[in-house]
């Protein structure tokens, strides 16, 4: 009878780790941590207010930051998290409009972003998202410890809600979804591939990650055992391609303490042959991009400065933020930018 992945790894001490079939054979595992976990995921979406209204009125995260795309500034880039944006709890938006052409789910892409609650939540965001007409499939269980449920906001994007008692982040109250059920951040991210065995032996051989749980279909790495930290691979040869678009994930981030932890993380990707971007500034934190073997994007982005470099924490997300490169077009973006209200009283 053939063993699964984690009987193997867990009955061997010394292969605790996928071999890579890179360029290099002879990777070496590397034993230093620099990657802490899940930092952000970028998603592209549709309508700007629309993104405001769900994240910030349906799901109940704080808006921390509102800039604006540094790629193309006439479009905002909004992040959602806890009360200070911390690594692992953030979602980020282009809302590029409604004119924008649909995304496809499919393999060589992330399809799913899960947000983590409390357990004893289920009741509360299953008569929640029916009270704002929010579809969603009726709750699963996942391994033995885990429920869910499958939803999607307004432009499509996959998001999960995952009960589960593991979690000790607290998120953000905004003043109306009680402070016990309220998303205390990222939960896990899902990627679906051909086949996942080159995207895990970087995660595990590169990145710092471990084999935490497995079924059939799904394998679930992490950098440890706690939601934040998650990344789960499906193996999807019958799915049809993921296409870029509206309602999809640009990227996903993840967490590395500062710039020297980034740059021997930089050395990594050296030794393992991967192509990357140089150091980008975005202001909040440092990034570093580059395709995993999968196709799907990859950032590793520092934990700091923080949100608070620009606006004091109690008014986070309150003024549009720009960074100084576009400053001196201030005037007219925001005559280009769409005008967004926060959520109103129709979201309690």
């Amino acid at each position: 009878m053939n063993k699964t992945m984690l009987e193997i790894i867990n009955s061997n001490p010394e292969s605790r780790n996928f071999s890579s079939d890179h360029n290099n054979p002879l990777t070496i595992i590397n034993t230093m941590k620099l990657i802490t976990g899940l930092h952000h995921v970028t998603a592209i979406t549709g309508n700007a207010q629309e993104n405001i209204d769900f994240y910030t009125g349906v799901l109940g995260l704080r808006l921390v930051k509102k800039t604006v795309n540094f790629d193309y500034s006439d479009v905002y880039h909004f992040y959602f998290g806890d009360e200070y944006g911390t690594p692992g709890t953030i979602m980020t938006t282009f809302p590029y409009g409604k004119d924008l052409i649909n995304g496809r789910h499919g393999k060589g892409m992330l399809n799913t972003t899960a947000f983590s609650v409390s357990i004893d939540a289920l009741d509360y965001w299953m008569d929640r998202l029916e009270q704002f007409n929010i579809p969603f499939k009726q709750p699963q269980q996942r391994f033995s410890d885990e429920v869910f449920i499958y939803l999607e906001d307004f432009d499509g994007l996959g998001l999960e809600l995952v009960f589960n008692d593991k979690d000790e982040r607290k998120g953000y109250y905004n003043g109306y979804i009680p402070k016990d059920y309220a998303i205390k951040g990222i939960h896990h991210v899902e990627i679906w591939q051909d086949d996942y065995q080159r995207t895990a032996a970087l995660l595990t051989t590169q990145m710092d990650h471990k084999v935490i749980k497995e079924t059939p279909d799904r394998l679930r790495l992490g950098t440890d055992n706690m939601p934040g930290k998650y990344v789960d691979l499906l193996s999807t040869p019958s799915a049809l391609k993921g296409l870029a678009g509206r309602g999809t994930v640009h990227h996903v981030a993840f967490a590395t303490p500062d710039a020297v932890s980034q740059l021997e993380m930089v050395k990594r990707l050296n030794a393992y042959g991967l192509e990357h971007t140089e150091v980008k500034d975005r202001k909040y934190f440092t990034s570093v991009y580059f395709k995993e073997p999968g196709g799907v994007l990859f950032e590793i982005a520092t934990s700091g400065p923080g949100f608070d470099v620009d606006e004091e924490a109690a008014f986070l997300g309150e003024d549009l933020q720009l960074p100084p490169q576009f400053e001196k077009r201030r005037e007219r973006l925001t005559e280009v930018l769409p005008v967004i209200n926060y959520p109103t009283e129709k979201f309690r």
